[in-house]
């Protein structure tokens, strides 16, 4: 019984009229609902869940399913609806959750800071290896998240005296050597790497465990200068672990570990690297459905770093504004973001200071890239507008272009040629965008993303809808089906 996600006995259980409105309004099967169920559950390693329509039926007939049911039918209706819908707008109940674990409401002091990473990097980690999840997390959203987020900008209150040297009789181990920290820098930047390479479903683990790692040594007595670089290291691994978790679907987990990382990032004294990874966090809410908590993230992020970021992040921020001002369908907004992120752009090559790595990837390709969906995603919320799809297609055009000749972003290809390609759907030009849907699939098959095959699959559907009839939409159906069957990503 447990193994099919059931809530046990509940004589006087009634029909739960929250779930089942929303499943009416899904316009999902029993059976597909319980087939997502399913595959969303090998994604997070429950393996043991194994679900079927009349459990479904149970389900909407009041039973409370045990975890990591409701968390999964959280995120599932979540990205049907594009919106947030937690557990209990579904009617059912989330387990209790330790305040370590749940939230995103933390203490912004650096000892905490490393416990509250190497407890929940240890807890990802040995959850992963046993095949469930335990505890559920829940998306924050609106005033919870973006309230706390807003602590970034406090100063740290100085500490009352600075600590001398402890004598090297109490030492608890041996103190990094610069040697030693760099090579923990460059191995950050490996994983970086992979990560654009292959997906986030190939190193998640890896970066998991090395941020675990760094932990150890943060709470080892360290040199303030030492202690600074390896909070930075931790800032990163977090953002890193997040960026993958958000990349094969972990939407909840991803959250929690940008969270994580922006704290560590205001204990490195690092405000271009927090404004970073709030700009992570932005994304993660226009994927969500959310692009008002987007915008005031990156007005946050953008109010932080505005004298210490240099043009390419702040190009970067105003391209991601722009994102937030096309979802929220505010077309002036939009196109006057556009322009600043262009116009700032254009200042990188005056700058004279090198950028950091996790910036690099920033390129006139991602510019053109970021840009183009802005007006694509305006075309959609203006009613599929010819005129911003023509608007998109030029830069489009670019990105596809220029990130054809580039082997080391090839997921940024694959997320080009996808968005290239409904471009052509909104111009009613079906046939061109099944040429690069199934460029698309090529890639697909190479990258552990789960958000590129969710897109592929999306346009597909797209196509199917609009163009079913045709001879080159069918022919992508079938090849999506023997290219990418839905079946388990690792994480």
């Amino acid at each position: 019984m447990g193994g099919n996600g059931g809530g046990g006995t509940n004589a006087d259980k009634r029909p739960n009229e929250l779930l089942g409105s929303w499943f009416v309004r899904s316009g999902w099967s029993k059976g597909e609902l319980a087939r997502q169920v399913n595959r969303r559950a090998r994604q997070l390693g429950a393996n043991h869940i194994s679900t079927d329509t009349s459990r479904v039926r149970r389900w909407l007939d009041g039973e409370n399913p045990r975890e990591p049911i409701p968390r999964i039918l959280s995120e599932l209706f979540s990205e049907r609806f594009g919106c947030v819908v937690a557990v209990e707008d579904l009617g059912l109940r989330a387990a209790h959750q330790a305040p370590s674990v749940s939230g995103v409401d933390l203490p912004w002091t650096g000892p905490q800071t490393v416990a509250l990473i190497s407890e929940y990097s240890r807890s990802d980690l040995m959850l992963a290896r046993r095949g469930f999840l335990g505890s559920s997390l829940g998306l924050a959203a609106g005033p919870a998240l973006v309230e706390p987020m807003q602590r970034w900008l406090v100063p740290t209150p100085p500490a009352p005296y600075e600590a001398a040297e402890p004598p090297a009789s109490t030492r608890r181990g041996g103190r990094l050597s610069q040697p030693e920290l760099d090579l923990l820098e460059s191995t950050t930047v490996m994983f970086r790497q992979w990560d654009a390479q292959c997906g986030g479903g190939l190193r998640r683990k890896a970066v998991v465990g090395q941020l675990h790692e760094v932990t150890d040594l943060l709470q080892e007595p360290q040199p303030a200068a030492t202690e600074r670089r390896l909070f930075k290291v931790a800032a990163e691994l977090a953002e890193l672990a997040g960026w993958m978790s958000y990349d094969v679907g972990l939407q909840p987990t991803a959250q929690k570990y940008f969270v994580l990382a922006l704290h560590a990032s205001k204990e490195a004294g690092d405000k271009p690297l927090g404004s970073y990874i709030l700009s992570s966090m932005s994304r993660q809410m226009i994927h969500l459905g959310r692009p008002e908590d987007a915008l005031e993230l990156i007005h946050l992020a953008q109010y932080g770093s505005r004298d210490c970021a240099g043009p390419r992040t702040q190009s970067m921020l105003y391209a991601m504004e722009a994102r937030a001002y096309a979802n929220m369908g505010q077309p002036g907004k939009c196109k006057r973001a556009v322009r600043m992120a262009e116009d700032t752009f254009a200042d990188v090559d005056e700058w004279d200071e090198p950028d950091p790595d996790w910036i690099r990837f920033f390129s006139r390709a991602e510019l053109y890239g970021e840009n183009s969906h802005s007006y694509r995603d305006l075309a959609y919320v203006a009613g599929r507008s010819p005129t911003y799809a023509s608007m998109a297609e030029p830069l489009m055009q670019q990105a596809v272009d220029r990130f054809g000749k580039d082997s080391e972003h090839q997921r940024s290809y694959a997320l080009n040629l996808i968005g290239m390609a409904t471009v052509h759907l909104l111009q009613r030009e079906p046939e061109q965008g099944a040429v690069l849907a199934r460029e698309a699939l090529r890639i697909g098959k190479k990258v552990r993303s789960e958000r590129v095959n969710t897109r592929i699959r999306k346009t597909v559907d797209t196509a199917v809808r609009d163009f079913g009839d045709l001879a080159e939409v069918i022919d992508l159906t079938d090849q999506l089906a023997i290219d990418l069957p839905e079946t388990a990503e690792a994480v």
